[in-house]
């Protein structure tokens, strides 16, 4: 019954009383602004099917919902400012359905900065003003776009150590799990960011996001996980039983991988006296597929997780890859995942590859930087008006502020192709040709007319061979034709 509720109270609910007079077309873009200074070139467009699916695909507006609306607004802006008679207008005409077109590139696409991604209009020159009433609404999609490129960052760094290391990219899709579920804002942003991660790893603790994929991505298991102590498992036996608590948890668990946080007390003792001799016999009968991932949760990343893996070394001994390079006995491994973010994995990575060792000794678990430490402005999502229609004529518009030129918008209608060197492009001033669009209508009418699955969006989304050169990680542009995809993993 509460389904779509939400959809009436948006912030632009005067805006019809500003258009001119005679106006009967408004269409407007999203695009994630370039920046000089901009620490991403390429955007990963993902979320804009949840958002349509869940809150405007159907017979959104009701009389029940009018009524409330009008009421409210009454109360909060003490002034009869609700477009009822607009409304009941679609409620009659279209059966409550919304009259707007929103073309969308693929979801899972790679895309330079700067570029349209999706692009809405009405279909019904009554309804106008309902292009941009939904810019709320959809702008929402800069969440799950900030999150599934920043994953894919990661996925780059430790793609291209992981290949340098060993050869190969094997693994890779399980190297960067999300402890992110408590340090979001709310269940939705939990379900949106974990489902964002979900394009590029296959490890996660966000539950929430599993589900999302499951009702509105078609996957029906897109993301696992190991069982793991945490604290309040450890130090619940007391400080002078730790040791009983890292055995109980060889016995509830013998068989599988088993992750246990060994940092409570002296992460450095404990690998050395408890795991490297106490119970060094019960760590060495584990096999390469129950292997125990020791976790570090404290101090200086770097220097803990090289002290770590050499205390290991000293106790367990190590082999050389293909490569050359010291990895561990396959029943034992590290995680980290505390004070991770991009510059931390990359700076871990390279001092362990220093000192010899493989980057498949290693995961990471991220929290905050991968779900919460962002902003619409992390990567300049905007909604802009490009092109409007009054007393049947069109007109392209755009915005060109004096005080700040990078805010400038585009102008008229938009496509998005592929140009003759192989780099995208937007064309402006309604210039495209519909053969060469790349954008695709995904919603018209209150109805959704192209759906992905997670796998096609997975496939969209995999790296490129240029993504794991060094220097070239996150380069200005795709050249589609000149690329290879190194890893078919999913």
């Amino acid at each position: 019954i509460l389904k779509n509720t939400e959809f009436l109270f948006m912030l632009s609910i005067t805006h019809y009383k500003q258009y001119p007079p005679d106006i009967s077309k408004v269409y407007s873009y999203f695009e994630c602004r370039s920046r000089s200074e901009g620490q991403f070139n390429e955007v990963v467009f993902f979320g804009l099917q949840y958002l349509l699916k869940k809150y405007l695909a159907g017979p959104v507006v009701t009389e029940d919902k009018i009524q409330e609306a009008k009421i409210f607004y009454q109360l909060h802006f003490r002034q009869p400012v609700f477009d009822e008679e607009g409304w009941r207008k679609i409620l009659e005409k279209h059966d409550g359905r919304l009259p707007i077109c929103i073309k969308a590139i693929p979801e899972g696409k790679v895309i330079p900065r700067g570029n349209v991604l999706f692009t809405v209009e009405n279909t019904d020159p009554d309804f106008y003003w309902l292009t941009n009433y939904v810019e709320t609404m959809l702008v929402q999609v800069w969440y799950p776009i900030t999150v599934a490129t920043i994953s894919r960052e990661f996925k780059k760094i430790l793609a291209k150590h992981l290949k340098a290391t060993s050869g190969s990219l094997e693994g890779l899709d399980f190297k960067m799990h999300d402890f992110g579920y408590r340090g979001v804002s709310s269940q939705e942003s939990a379900a949106l960011g974990g489902a964002a991660h979900l394009v590029n790893f296959c490890s996660t603790d966000t539950v929430a996001g599993i589900q999302m994929v499951r009702r509105y991505y078609g996957c029906p298991m897109a993301g696992f996980s190991i069982p793991a102590a945490e604290h309040s498992t450890i130090i619940s036996w007391g400080k002078n039983r730790e040791k009983e608590a890292f055995e109980s948890l060889l016995d509830q668990f013998p068989s599988g991988p088993v992750s246990v946080v060994s940092d409570s007390y002296d992460i450095f003792n404990a690998c050395k006296r408890i795991w490297g001799d106490e119970l060094k016999e019960r760590v060495m009968e584990r096999s390469a597929d129950s292997t125990l991932v020791i976790r570090p949760d404290s101090g200086d990343v770097a220097e803990t997780l090289l002290q770590v893996i050499k205390i290991l070394e000293d106790c367990f001994g190590c082999s050389l890859n293909s490569m050359g390079y010291k990895l561990l006995p396959s029943y034992l491994r590290i995680i980290q995942g505390d004070g991770i973010d991009l510059g931390s994995v990359d700076e871990v990575l390279k001092k362990l590859r220093d000192k010899g060792w493989s980057a498949e000794n290693v995961f990471f678990g991220c929290g905050s930087t991968l779900l919460q430490k962002m902003n619409r402005d992390t990567l300049n999502c905007v909604f802009k008006c490009s092109y409007v229609e009054t007393n049947g004529r069109g007109m392209d518009v755009w915005k060109q502020p004096v005080t700040d030129p990078s805010k400038g918008s585009k102008r008229g209608r938009l496509s998005l192709r592929r140009n003759s060197n192989g780099f995208l492009e937007t064309v402006e001033r309604g210039a495209g040709k519909p053969e060469e669009d790349l954008l695709v209508t995904v919603f018209e009418n209150g109805s959704i007319l192209q759906e992905y699955t997670l796998e096609e969006i997975r496939k969209n989304a995999q790296l490129w061979q240029e993504d794991i050169i060094p220097c070239q990680h996150n380069q200005d542009h795709l050249q589609a034709e000149q690329q290879h995809i190194m890893n078919a993993v999913h």
